[in-house]
């Protein structure tokens, strides 16, 4: 790549962030004051395998997964995200997965119905290209999605959003078997930027389905949560070369260990919210959590070490007191 084409790359990424940016909280605030997202897009059918043929039909639990910024859908693309889904739902083969687009309130995946969708089509195919300046290209569905993360984040709009994602996600839940008063577990896995959507969404979704919701996180970009209103337990996941997650914390002050007044720390003393180490895992691609061809010292891959994590933190008992609202 010249100068010139480097330059010109750097310039549309840059304007492209700031017109997102300005842009990130108006579905939010649109589906908040019910300007659209009461009809929302049509779910696909899962394209995880079915649950084994003598599963109850009642499952163990339900585990919604939420993919990290690169995500254009519902269900992830990435090759190593369907493997590791896959992989857990056989693991899991009483439990249903369920996958939700988590930087759209109204479940819209950025390629479907949407005024800006052939740009986004457009997106995704410099996405996968190969040549440098076309993947670079790609790279707006990362900034677009990190604002989204943002929003959730923010202590204005946050509360609309995770409102709009609790929502979502109930429906999502009802779709796959979720039925009123059901006390079948629920457990919100976040991998990377989604792990603050299901931070943000657990306390609105505990009041919908009218139980605590357990959060798992793994290499999270997540800020301290506003309350722990309807949180039983969020479990960290994180690898010592992860530097995306370790940037995450610095960059929210209530993630910070000299702020021990955050709901953060303060949970971490409580024991409501525990880190985990996975061992020296960075945060994708190869030697990544999902990487199969790297191996800790024991024999076991990254990707089997980053599975059996996950099924211990969706499978320990729940052993908290419910929130006073569940009384």
């Amino acid at each position: 790549m010249s100068s010139l084409d480097a330059g010109l790359v750097i310039a549309v990424l840059i304007l492209a962030w700031l017109v997102i940016g300005l842009l990130a909280p108006i579905e939010a605030l649109g589906w908040w004051a019910g300007w659209f997202g009461t009809q929302t897009e049509t779910e696909e059918a899962s394209p995880l395998p079915d649950v084994h043929e003598d599963a109850p039909s009642r499952p163990e639990a339900f585990v919604v997964f939420f993919s990290g910024i690169h995500v254009v859908e519902t269900h992830t693309f990435a090759p190593r995200e369907r493997a590791f889904l896959e992989s857990l739902q056989a693991a899991l083969p009483h439990s249903r997965i369920v996958e939700v687009f988590p930087y759209s309130v109204t479940n819209r995946a950025l390629t479907g119905q949407r005024i800006f969708a052939r740009f986004w089509r457009a997106a995704l195919r410099w996405k996968l290209g190969e040549r440098s300046l076309l993947a670079a290209g790609g790279m707006v569905i990362n900034l677009r999605n990190a604002w989204q993360v943002a929003v959730s984040a923010d202590h204005r709009y946050g509360p609309m959003y995770d409102e709009g994602s609790a929502d979502l996600i109930h429906r999502a839940l009802v779709r796959a078997g979720l039925r009123p008063r059901d006390a079948t577990p629920v457990v919100l896995v976040g991998y990377s930027g989604g792990s603050q959507i299901a931070l943000g969404a657990a306390g609105p979704l505990s009041m919908r389905i009218q139980q605590p919701v357990r959060v798992v996180s793994l290499g999270g970009v997540m800020a301290s949560p506003r309350s722990l209103d309807g949180i039983e337990r969020v479990i960290h996941l994180r690898g010592r070369e992860d530097r995306v997650a370790r940037l995450g914390a610095a960059f929210f002050p209530g993630r910070w260990p000299i702020a021990a007044w955050s709901t953060w720390n303060r949970a971490r003393a409580m024991g409501i919210i525990e880190v985990e180490e996975l061992g020296p895992m960075d945060h994708t691609g190869p030697d990544g959590y999902l990487d199969e061809d790297s191996f800790l010292p024991d024999g076991r891959s990254y990707l089997d070490a980053t599975r059996e994590a996950i099924i211990r933190s969706v499978t320990q008992p729940r052993d908290l007191p419910k929130p006073n609202f569940f009384g």
